[in-house]
């Protein structure tokens, strides 16, 4: 199959779909860190999916490829203004004109979220945090965890799904989870992560689970 994994600088889905013989590429508008440069596209995932000359593209190695249509496309849109984990951020009465520009931000990490539903492909994947996506387009078609897949963390990852089956977990373990004085409760690698610099923390955060992008390359591909 020929697989176009939108918003993937890590390469993780990408190269588990190689590594089971299909033609997967990332893309990105920034640089990849999977060390795959052949693989990936930097470039707007948007002028990839239109048709017509956008078939042609080259990779970061300087390639020129040809697809003339894609059989999966798996989405990952930034969710920065997308998480409900965000939501606090966009009171206007405490945060002023942070918080407008916040809001106007999310309906732009909206509309492209909502451009992947309007692609023609027979079988597309995207995938987001719980967040307003949910009332904003509908409910995920499932919502998995790391700890389903082989990893002790807690992360609900939502999948909105078309022409595909439900991801089935593949070794499901128990999840490492730090216990706070206060009642709240966090995966450890969720917490760890809050020692890294800002970036480089959201970084980490976005990639996916290895466990997970092994499961989409063996059950979907």
């Amino acid at each position: 199959m020929k697989v176009l994994v939108a918003c993937e600088e890590s390469q993780r889905v990408c190269l588990a779909f190689r590594d089971k013989g299909h033609e997967a590429y990332s893309c990105d508008i920034i640089e990849c860190s999977g060390g795959h440069p052949e693989y990936h596209i930097q470039e707007d995932v948007i002028k990839l999916v239109g048709g017509g000359e956008n078939n042609h593209f080259i990779t970061l190695d300087g390639t020129l490829h040809f697809v003339e249509k894609w059989d999966l496309i798996i989405a990952h849109p930034p969710c920065t203004y997308l998480s409900l984990a965000g939501n606090s951020w966009f009171n206007v009465e405490r945060y002023g004109e942070k918080a407008i520009q916040r809001h106007k931000d999310r309906e732009e990490a909206v509309k492209f979220f909502m451009y992947f539903t309007t692609i023609n492909c027979p079988r597309i994947a995207i995938e987001n945090p719980i967040g307003t996506m949910s009332t904003r387009y509908k409910k995920p078609t499932q919502i998995i965890q790391p700890y389903q897949f082989g990893h002790a963390e807690r992360k609900p990852t939502c999948l909105w799904l078309k022409g595909l089956p439900l991801l089935k977990p593949t070794n499901i373990v128990e999840p490492d989870i730090i216990y706070h004085k206060s009642g709240r409760t966090d995966s450890r690698w969720h917490w760890e992560t809050f020692k890294l610099p800002k970036n480089e923390r959201a970084k980490i955060r976005s990639k996916t689970f290895e466990g997970i992008a092994k499961a989409m390359a063996e059950q979907w591909g």
